[in-house]
């Protein structure tokens, strides 16, 4: 994997209709390097990015399915991130994948699977009750500056028919170096306000701590890297997943009427306002719809 187009490949899945009925949908990814050495990995971290396009002509097509942030010099990882809500991005049953990070990195050797599990309504197996049927994309990132948050205007939405539950599903983390150390260093929070009134908020205070990702081993970061591994940061660490933020909002939304959607970023609880070299934000958002299975 390496260039502007990164690795591409075509795949068919199973139909729509079958891959909703699993209640436990995951990404599988190993990285590796050409080589049988660490000396033939990239030497600095990068994120990976996992595109899919299931036809050409929707709306979805190209949706964000899943990120990781790679080692620092290390040939050997491998993550599961779990993707359920997302479902609704495979629009049909053959669908491309685009996996790439930076243009000028140093080439990666991916390997990607999907895992699908709990099928739903067969004895022995999951008992979830709800699925996610429908997908709206919401707010996108951007250069994290004092006009970072004017970009983002209220999302207005209709609850669809058939609908029993709601979930904003997001995936956030903060790159680049001001003089603040934003946004891989410095803490950032983000919050969705819901109809004016319910505020949800995630704060990523690991971020600049001295051993905040190596305290993360155990969680699925990859151990003995070279470089500043060990240093947390802005929702994510090196050589790790990122997995979504999922939160249910169903008690807080209207299923008759209109509703309303707002979000911001902040850095020391206000708008950030760097004298230089801003960083950035790469953010994905979706408002995910569930009906019932009963």
């Amino acid at each position: 994997m390496q260039g502007d187009k990164g690795v591409v490949a075509t795949v068919k899945l199973p139909s729509v209709k079958e891959m909703l009925e699993y209640s436990n949908v995951e990404l599988d990814m190993t990285l590796s390097c050409p080589g049988t050495r660490d000396d033939t990995c990239p030497h600095w971290d990068h994120t990976i990015q996992l595109y899919v396009c299931c036809d050409q002509g929707h709306p979805l097509c190209g949706m964000e399915l899943g990120r990781w942030i790679t080692s620092f010099r290390r040939r050997i990882g491998r993550w599961l991130t779990p993707i359920t809500p997302l479902l609704p991005l495979f629009t049909s049953n053959v669908c491309t994948f685009t996996m790439k990070t930076v243009p000028w990195a140093m080439p990666w050797v991916p390997s990607l699977n999907l895992r699908f599990s709990g099928l739903m309504g067969k004895q022995g197996h999951s008992s979830a009750s709800t699925q996610p049927f429908s997908l709206i994309p919401l707010f996108r990132g951007g250069t994290f500056n004092k006009t970072y948050n004017t970009q983002y205007k209220p999302y207005k939405f209709i609850v669809p028919k058939g609908a029993t539950q709601v979930k904003i599903v997001s995936v956030i983390t903060g790159h680049g170096s001001d003089e603040n150390g934003c946004g891989e260093f410095c803490v950032t929070s983000h919050h969705f306000i819901v109809n004016g009134k319910h505020e949800i908020s995630k704060e990523f205070t690991n971020a600049g701590t001295q051993q905040g990702c190596a305290d993360r081993v155990l969680e699925g970061v990859e151990p003995n890297q070279y470089g500043t591994w060990l240093y947390g940061r802005d929702g994510w660490c090196d050589g790790q997943e990122v997995n979504p933020w999922v939160v249910d909002v169903t008690s807080q939304v209207d299923f008759d009427k209109e509703n309303k959607i707002r979000y911001f970023g902040y850095f020391n609880g206000t708008d950030p306002d760097p004298r230089q070299n801003p960083g950035n934000i790469i953010m994905y958002s979706y408002l995910v719809f569930y009906r019932s299975m009963r």
